[in-house]
């Protein structure tokens, strides 16, 4: 059966990192494995590390992005789309209710954090939540004593600084129990690896620790602030690919509290809050003095608020006898959304704002065009997940065991209607030596509702059309998967085939270049997943091949482009390596080749090679000094991820980073 998030190192070398295990710095590079880190760069060559760095070359993680992953990235999930695709921090998965371009927003240190899982199949169905495909979770790591200062630049106008201290002391006498405070303060800018590519951001993270013989306590603030641009950024080629920009603030807080009873006994529970503000200007920054052709300016301002309550456990009831139980509760509202233009008079310099009912007679664009969401009784939106898998281990012989697992989750909304789905698997392991082998099947069943873009706004015009209609998702995941992991090698495969029923699709009519409207979607989905590591001496490597296949029906011959759920690669191929040649040198190379379904709004070639490289040098003179030097795109490959918007361009960074 397939490896779970709680199991801890003392029940199985070699896996997961634990919930309670001491955190390790950004830049010190963890050996590659199927269940440890899979990408060998952790730091980006564009800005400050977040928790989304370099996820696009993680073997089960499409991350087609704008600009870069940091600024806009949507992640993807063995082919399904953004807002398929939860993130989870301890027992919280953390959403934005307007669109999932927003689920990647987490203004956390990656020190925090433990490397991530992804969940699927029967794994994302029991811990994810409003997300039907996979889950990438996170875990809050141990606070260490020490700190990092990084200062760096390259081309384009780049540079970037960031400060880390983690601070732990006793509580008491007794030793059993200690305290811990971290905080980190990022920031980056640069002119951006294309035209009007511009970026500025900037993060303050903090948090109080409380860690005990078998329970962890997080108290946690973070904020940032992101303001970036990027041409066509989600409107593709129409307006003639304008200046789009954002400016973005993400303020959140979460308390969290774990108990280990034992090696697999334990208890999460989750309080989060996230508020989230998006400033968004499809043609560009008017300033007095700056000329537009059009004299136009579009401007959109949304907040959204998620408040959360989460809890995940396992109870053994005896040696073979258990179940994984998780609960979830959350409350969330758009308390402000609206629209205006601002002409601009390049005769007086005079700018003149407007709001959507202001509009002047004779405008180019049609008065729906600056509809803002259709707040009507649809500003808030409250959520409830109930999940229960019992377990059932039979013992084969010594090392080897066989455990089935069969439950059901109950999802309901205030908005929506309630369903009820399925979840199981049976798998085998044995573990002789150092040779750990498994075999399983499951099959799952999740659902999740749309956000409010997609279900809450105008469905006659405007640049994203609503659909009032749209229903509950729903999905289901038949799976087998084996694998087998020795000291120096493993090798792991799946076979999946998922059916989306009701998916929510942005879709593109020939006739209506103005819009991309939400409708829903059934499609079949037939996968493979190949990952292989080995270790030599010196070298570590991995390397990963998947095949995508998907059969879908819109029920309208009228679609001519899909912008999201036919955006995949047909074949994708990465490889991974860190090489160590001398105690002083470190190299580290990550690759990805894929080929794409064709696109009708894709500009340029479906297929793309993508290299990010990276160069660690550790001077003897200086205890804890790392220079390093990293090029990302080395080939300046212009592919598009998102079809119809501009592919990211070469960029290179050099730096220092000194660790006390």
């Amino acid at each position: 059966m397939p490896l779970h998030p709680t199991r801890s190192l003392t029940a199985l070398a070699l896996a997961l990192l634990p919930r309670l295990a001491p955190a390790e710095s950004a830049q010190i590079l963890p050996t590659l494995y199927i269940d440890a880190q899979q990408t060998a760069n952790i730091r980006p060559v564009t800005t400050y590390e977040s928790p989304v760095s370099n996820l696009e070359f993680e073997p089960r993680v499409d991350l087609q992005s704008r600009n870069m992953a940091e600024a806009q990235g949507d992640v993807t999930i063995r082919g399904g789309i953004f807002e398929n695709t939860g993130f989870r921090v301890g027992s919280a998965t953390l959403i934005d209710p307007q669109t999932g371009h927003y689920f990647a927003e987490l203004p956390i240190a990656p020190e925090m954090l433990t490397r991530p899982d992804i969940l699927v199949g029967a794994d994302n169905a029991l811990y994810g939540f409003n997300s039907t495909v996979g889950t990438i979770s996170y875990g809050w790591s141990q606070i260490a004593d020490g700190g990092s200062l990084t200062i760096g630049g390259g081309d384009h106008n780049l540079n970037f600084q960031r400060i880390h201290q983690g601070l732990t002391g006793p509580v008491g006498k007794g030793g059993d129990w200690s305290w811990g405070i971290e905080t980190e303060v990022s920031r980056s800018e640069s002119d951006g690896t294309i035209r009007f590519g511009d970026h500025n951001f900037d993060r303050t993270t903090g948090r109080v620790q409380i860690l005990g013989p078998d329970s962890q306590i997080d108290f946690f603030a973070g904020q940032q602030d992101k303001y970036f641009g990027w041409p066509g950024m989600y409107t593709a080629k129409n307006y003639n690919q304008t200046r789009e920009y954002e400016d973005i603030n993400t303020e959140l807080f979460i308390f969290n509290y774990r108990r280990e009873y034992s090696t697999k006994e334990y208890f999460e529970i989750s309080l989060a809050h996230r508020e989230f503000t998006d400033y968004y200007s499809l043609f560009g920054v008017v300033k007095k003095g700056d000329y537009l052709d059009n004299n136009l300016s579009y401007y959109a301002e949304h907040v959204t608020r998620v408040s959360s309550m989460s809890l995940t456990g396992f109870h053994e009831i005896d040696e073979k006898i258990g179940i994984h139980y998780v609960g979830t509760i959350i409350d969330d509202s758009i308390p402000l959304t609206k629209t205006k233009y601002t002409e601009f008079n390049p005769l007086s310099g005079e700018i003149a704002d407007s709001t959507a009912n202001d509009i002047a007679e004779g405008f180019p664009l049609k008065r729906d065009f600056l509809s803002g969401l259709d707040k009507g009784n649809f500003q808030s939106r409250k959520y409830t997940k109930i999940t229960l898998l019992p377990e059932y281990q039979f013992k084969l012989s010594k090392g080897e065991a066989l455990t089935a697992r069969a439950g059901a989750s109950y999802d309901d909304s205030n908005r929506d209607g309630s369903k009820i789905s399925f979840l199981g698997d049976i798998g085998w392991k044995r573990i002789h030596g150092n040779r750990t082998e498994q075999i399983y099947l499951s099959y799952s069943e999740a659902t999740q509702v749309s956000g409010y873009t997609a279900i809450g706004g105008s469905e006659k015009a405007g640049i994203f059309k609503s659909n009032h209609d749209l229903g509950r998702e729903s999905s289901q995941n038949l799976e087998l998967g084996v694998s087998s992991k020795h000291t120096n090698w493993s090798l792991r495969g799946a076979f999946f085939y998922r059916w989306d029923n009701d998916l929510t699709d942005w879709t593109y009519y020939e006739d209506d270049i103005y819009a991309r409207s939400a409708n829903p979607v059934d499609i079949e989905t037939f996968g493979v997943e190949l990952i292989a590591t080995k270790r030599w001496n010196t070298i570590e490597a991995i390397a990963s091949y998947t095949l995508l296949d998907k059969d879908e029906d819109y029920g309208d011959d009228q679609i001519d482009a899909s912008f999201y759920a036919l955006n995949y690669a047909n074949h994708r191929f990465t490889f991974g390596a860190i090489w160590r040649p001398c105690e002083v040198l470190e190299v580290r190379v990550d690759n990805e080749w894929r080929k794409n379904e064709d696109n009708a709004l894709r500009e340029g070639s479906d297929s793309a090679f993508f290299t990010h490289l990276g160069l660690s040098f550790y001077p003897t003179q200086i205890d804890d000094l790392e220079l390093f030097f990293a090029i990302d795109n080395a080939w300046d490959d212009g592919f598009q991820d998102v079809p119809g918007t501009p592919g990211r361009g070469d960029q290179y960074s050099a730096g220092a980073t000194f660790r006390w």
